[in-house]
């Protein structure tokens, strides 16, 4: 199964400013952030609950931010 994370993006963009930013300030490379956006490596349950912190995304909504 593969995932867009259009809406993720938009979020971390909104936030951020830009990916390069957002990699920073969660302590991960770019490339990194970029792998994980492109569907090429996966998200642990803790990436998922570290970028939601500081997103300020709800866990409610995880799914409409992670798993599409």
């Amino acid at each position: 199964m593969s995932y867009t994370y259009s809406k993720l993006r938009g979020r971390i963009v909104e936030r951020y400013g830009n990916q390069e930013t957002f990699a920073k300030y969660i302590n991960m490379s770019k490339v990194s952030v970029s792998k994980k956006l492109n569907g090429l490596t996966g998200f642990s349950q803790m990436d998922i609950e570290e970028w939601a912190k500081v997103l300020e995304i709800p866990k409610e909504e995880y799914p409409e931010y992670f798993f599409t």
